[in-house]
């Protein structure tokens, strides 16, 4: 498996969208297709740029007021597809799932939500991401074929690869995004625990 991979479709599903207008231009400028969600979708098309609805991959519309978007074997399966198992891509091409090569998440604000005083217990369990934080431990799995890129402070760092090299990432800077994919996971994660341990001594 060659060690280099090129990014030809990118999924975006972010919460702040502020910091990724230059590096929507540098991917749409190297021919990158983007497949978003609500917000996003429609920020990326602001832009000028086509976006391609994830309802039309899943052929589901985002349900639960929100809380079900990505979550679908025509995403996951587009992030987790080994692209040299022959098994995986038989059953990609059964069932019409596309090869998703970059995914880029900035998940729900949860540690910003819990320090607003004005938060309500609602407010706070509502900003416990489910899709993105599914979308980055998957893109991170499968760092051999997929850039992760799991929060806004990497868009930087995917930018200079960007203008370095064009639309194509090698085998290790697509480990360290996914080890630092795992951290930004181990930290939300340890952020929601701590909350509810928190919320529990309160009882």
């Amino acid at each position: 498996m060659a060690e280099t991979k090129k990014i030809k479709t990118a999924l975006v599903s972010v919460f702040h969208k502020d910091g990724l207008d230059a590096l929507l231009a540098k991917l749409n400028a190297e021919g990158v297709k983007f497949l978003s969600t609500g917000g996003t979708q429609k920020f990326i098309e602001q832009l000028g740029y086509e976006c391609q609805a994830v309802e039309d991959v899943t052929t589901y519309p985002s349900i639960l007021g929100g809380r079900v978007k990505t979550l679908h074997p025509r995403v996951f399966g587009g992030i987790l597809a080994r692209r040299d198992n022959e098994g995986d891509l038989a059953q990609m091409a059964e069932y019409e799932i596309p090869e998703i090569d970059l995914v880029i998440v900035d998940l729900y604000p949860f540690e910003q939500t819990v320090a607003n005083a004005d938060s309500s217990e609602q407010d706070i369990i509502e900003k416990i991401d489910i899709g993105g934080i599914s979308l980055i431990r998957a893109g991170a799995k499968n760092f051999k074929d997929v850039v992760i890129v799991p929060s806004k402070s990497e868009y930087g760092l995917l930018l200079d690869i960007l203008n370095n090299q064009g639309a194509a990432t090698t085998l290790e800077q697509r480990r360290l995004l996914a080890t630092r994919a795992f951290g930004v996971s181990s930290h939300y994660d340890s952020a929601i625990h701590n909350w509810f341990v928190d919320f529990a001594k309160k009882d």
